[in-house]
Order: structure tokens, then C-alpha cells, then sequence
């Protein structure tokens, strides 16, 4: 896969013909390949992962894939690249359909925490046979990385530690810079400097070369800053999906007397309450026009912006928990 010798993206190449092939591909490469589904569902026996999902990633964005353990990430990410069939619906990548689509793999990348590497070559080796298989592939780029995440290029991926695997697997996600880039929980292994590193490169490539990147994380308050879309699968059902800075807009902490906080929630949409003595806290999530804003205030209240983490709690809370 890695092709001939001559070949000008051949990490031994000339560095100038290998640059020279990276900008030929630039100018190429679509910014960005959307996904559509409709009705989508993969069951495993009789369990169901996910259930008649509909939903639409815009191209050119950074969307954040967020859910608990269980809520059918892994499974639209396997599905979306290919990975396995669904068992009924349609899923749509830049207005094809992935499965078996040669034409279309190449620019679809899938990159899970382990790195889905080749353990019995080195990972230069590893650099070489990637750069084969993706049209848009930075030699700069991945060189770069290796060298941020202090992994040496004649190591063999079986010899590093859970961190620098998962970070050799993100320097070829990155590097690869394929139009639609899926990270699954990518950041597992690594420490906070290096999740902190990955998190800048990423949207530091990204600004230079758009495409459609979407993120699976726990860590909503580390990644909230790269997302411009969200989408909350719970239980295999989309719960929400909302560009990230209109979600923000609608999350609204609202704290007081108690018997205040009451009445101003009435009628909205309580994603969680909390009570101290005759103090009483309340997230809503919902738009407030400015006469509530300011009625509110004149009772005593004091409202607040919600974290996006904090949203994402509250949505995914169990009705027990809330």
C-alpha cells in the first residue's frame, strides 16, 4: 500500500518533492464530507445499540460525538467508517454509502485508542504504509508529532506504553488529514500535557485545512472549546444535537430563595435542582427572553451561564438522578 520507491510521499523521499505532493494534494482535497442518517439501527442479538437514529453532521465542522458508556458511540463511528453494516436504515457519507465504497475509503478515517497499527513494523514503517492508503497524508505533519509526543520512529508500536501508542494512533489521524477524521476516544491513554498537545495540534491543522472532524470524548470540559456542533446519543437515540454555541446559549443556572426559584422554573424545562436550607439552584435548559431575565433579577435571583459538561450530566442523568 505504501507504493514505489519513487514515490514522492515515501518518508525517504526528497523533502521538497514530498512538500511538493503534499500542497498537490491540498488543492485537491474536499473540505470536509458530511454524514446523513436516517432511521439507522445495528442490533447485537437482541440488544440494540442503536434505534432508528436520524441525524446530520455538517461538513467542514468539528462535532462533538458525546454519551455515556453504552450509548452507541463506538457503534456510529464503526458504522459511519465501514467498520460493519447496519442492521436497518441508511447511513450517508458525503451523499454515498460507505460500505465497500473503494472509492470513498480513502477518505473516511476511523482512528480508535489502541491506533489500529502494525505491531510488526516500526513506526516509521507504520508512517509509510499509512501515507499509501490516504490521498492527503502530511509527512511534515506526522514528523512534527512524533517528535511532540517523544516517540522514536524505529520503536515497534508493541514496545510503547499505552499513552504513546494511543498518541502515535492520533499523529496518524492528524496526519492524514482525510476529509471525514472520526477520534474515538483517542485521549484515554494519554496524560493531561499530552491530551492538552493533541487538542492544540488538531485544531491547529484543522483552521489550516478544514474538513469534517468528529470527536467522541468523555472529557466534554477539555474538548468543549474545539466543538462547533454537539450530538448527544443516550440509550442508541439521539437526544440532542445543536450547534455548540446555541446549546450554550439555552443552559441557564438559576439560584435564590427557594419559593422564587420555583416560580421562575415553572413551566420550563428542569434539567436539575439542588436545595441548601431555603437556597435552591435550578438548570434549565431553554431559551429566556430579556422581561424574564430582568424579572428574574428583580426578585433576587442570580442567573449563570451552565458548562457544557454540566448540560451534558443533566441531559444523561438518569430520572433517578435528577
Amino acid at each position: 500500500m505504501s507504493g514505489a520507491t519513487s514515490d514522492p510521499t515515501r518518508a525517504g523521499a526528497d523533502p521538497a518533492a514530498r512538500a511538493a505532493a503534499d500542497d498537490e494534494v491540498r488543492t485537491t482535497t474536499p473540505e470536509g464530507l458530511g454524514v446523513t442518517a436516517r432511521n439507522l439501527t445495528v442490533r447485537y442479538g437482541r440488544t440494540v445499540a442503536l434505534g432508528g437514529v436520524d441525524l446530520d453532521v455538517r461538513p467542514g465542522t468539528i462535532t462533538g460525538l458525546l454519551g455515556r458508556n453504552g450509548s452507541g458511540k463506538t457503534t456510529l463511528a464503526s458504522v459511519v467508517a465501514s467498520f460493519q453494516r447496519p442492521s436497518a436504515g441508511a447511513v450517508l457519507v458525503g451523499g454515498e454509502d460507505p460500505w465497500e465504497n473503494e472509492a470513498l475509503a480513502p477518505h473516511v478515517l476511523l482512528v480508535r485508542e489502541s491506533g489500529d497499527v502494525l505491531d510488526d513494523l516500526r513506526v516509521d514503517e507504520n508512517v509509510d504504509f499509512f501515507a499509501g492508503a490516504r490521498p492527503s497524508f502530511s509527512h511534515e505533519v506526522a514528523g512534527r508529532l512524533l517528535d511532540t509526543f517523544e516517540i522514536d520512529p524505529r520503536t515497534r508500536p508493541r514496545r510503547l506504553s499505552r499513552g504513546k501508542r494511543s498518541a502515535l494512533g492520533i499523529t496518524l489521524g492528524i496526519a492524514a488529514r482525510a476529509p471525514l477524521t472520526i477520534l474515538d476516544e483517542v485521549h484515554l491513554g494519554l496524560d493531561a500535557p499530552s491530551r492538552y498537545a493533541f487538542y492544540d495540534a488538531l485544531l491547529e491543522d484543522y483552521v489550516a485545512h478544514p474538513r469534517t472532524i468528529v470527536i467522541s470524548s468523555h472529557l466534554i470540559d477539555e474538548v468543549e472549546r474545539l466543538l462547533e456542533d454537539v450530538l448527544v446519543l443516550d440509550h442508541g437515540t439521539v437526544l440532542l444535537s445543536s450547534d455548540a454555541e446555541s446549546l450554550r446559549s439555552q443552559g441557564l443556572a438559576v439560584t435564590g430563595p427557594r419559593a422564587a426559584v420555583e416560580r421562575f422554573a415553572a413551566g420550563r424545562r428542569v434539567l436539575g435542582r439542588q436545595a441548601l436550607g431555603g437556597t435552591a439552584q435550578v438548570t434549565i435548559l431553554g431559551r429566556v427572553d430579556d422581561d424574564a431575565v430582568g424579572a428574574a433579577r428583580a426578585a433576587g435571583l442570580e442567573l449563570g451561564p451552565v458548562p457544557l459538561q454540566d448540560l451534558f450530566v443533566h441531559l444523561t442523568a438518569g430520572k433517578e438522578q435528577r
